[in-house]
């Protein structure tokens, strides 16, 4: 047996002993928690993990304004009950039934590594849970709540880090909904073209003309369709880029999550978007922050500084990996030079020129 594999074995021992002990309000009356299976193949995602073969029930789709992972290639599912439905009369606050399972594949270099799997398994719980692939690629085992450290080289002296159940709900349980990435406006029917890392669509990707016309969505939403979600800004670059903080920034900083006193709100939201209100660009442009890039006095520095990258704390903290400095704080350990590259742009050019 591999070192790898020695080591997913220990983990999976550690998980097991951890989960464990989560018997949730036992002497209550109230039910236990939930666990999650020990292993992928047992979630139901595959109907054959041996040969990577998905189970039909699981529906594809690809995120217009994809989260950043240190250049991993994803690849995300959706399961619904039998005759349930995703409630969607607040269009920013899409509301999933009881059952709903949604899962995220991580690979570099064609090899799996990570899947992550969401699960509402309760009306009062989400499950959340990462499964660690062995080295023969025919299985997959859940890893410990406290995740695993530098578990996977990815190139250029990175490693790549499980991510623990805190660091997980730390994202998804700031931003008014615990499921990223599948909502109105990253699944429109109108994509965005400069949109950094997008995957072109494949003929089986849900979006929001495919959940209408399959009845997955409640209350019928054909306005959804027809005006298909995007957002208004004044230019394509801008637009990409209000995306990209969106999806990269915006479960955190925003105006619902433990963040909001901040008073940087970079999470789109469609309903302030159609009154002609960016939170985004109201809180970030020539705004004053509590981080001073450095080499920059407290008078110049600036969230986002038209004209000036330089002085921008925006671009410096996503350009450094210093844990006292980078953002976002967790889940990368490797800049997005792309991202960083549109951002500086619109910054010096579009901002600079206004």
């Amino acid at each position: 047996m591999s070192n790898q594999s020695n080591f997913i074995a220990a983990a999976l021992i550690l998980a097991v002993a951890l989960h464990a002990g989560v018997v949730g309000a036992e002497g209550t009356g109230l039910p236990a928690a939930v666990r999650a299976p020990e292993r992928l193949s047992e979630t139901g995602l595959y109907r054959d993990i041996s040969n990577g073969t998905i189970a039909p029930r699981n529906l594809s789709f690809e995120p217009q304004y994809p989260l950043w992972t240190d250049g991993a290639d994803k690849a995300r599912w959706i399961r619904l009950p039998d005759g349930a439905t995703i409630d969607v009369r607040n269009t920013d606050g899409w509301v999933f039934p009881v059952g709903t399972k949604l899962w995220k594949e991580f690979a570099f270099g064609g090899k799996k590594v990570e899947t992550r799997m969401l699960w509402r398994a309760r009306a009062d719980q989400w499950v959340f849970a990462s499964y660690v692939w062995n080295d023969a690629q025919d299985e997959a085992y859940l890893a410990p709540e406290v995740g695993i450290r530098n578990h996977a080289e990815i190139g250029g002296g990175a490693r790549y880090s499980i991510p623990s159940q805190a660091e997980c709900r730390s994202c998804h349980e700031s931003g008014g909904t615990p499921v990223l990435g599948f909502n109105a406006l990253q699944l429109s029917d109108e994509r965005d073209l400069l949109a950094p890392h997008q995957k072109p669509l494949k003929a089986t990707s849900l979006t929001i003309s495919r959940l209408e016309r399959f009845g997955l969505l409640y209350p019928r939403r054909p306005d959804l369709v027809e005006n298909p979600p995007r957002i208004e800004a004044r230019s394509p670059r801008e637009r990409a880029v209000l995306g990209y903080l969106s999806a990269n920034c915006g479960s955190c900083h925003n105006s619902r999550g433990p963040l909001a006193g901040l008073g940087l709100f970079l999470q789109h939201e469609i309903g302030l978007s159609s009154m002609g209100v960016d939170p985004a660009l109201a809180t970030s442009v020539d705004v004053a922050g509590q981080f001073v890039v450095p080499g920059t006095s407290r008078d110049g520095s600036r969230r986002v500084a038209p004209g000036a990258p330089q002085a921008s704390a925006l671009v410096y903290r996503m350009s450094s990996r210093r844990p006292s400095s980078q953002m976002p704080p967790l889940g990368t350990g490797v800049v997005d030079a792309k991202a960083v590259e549109l951002i500086r742009a619109w910054i010096a050019e579009d901002l600079g020129a206004k």
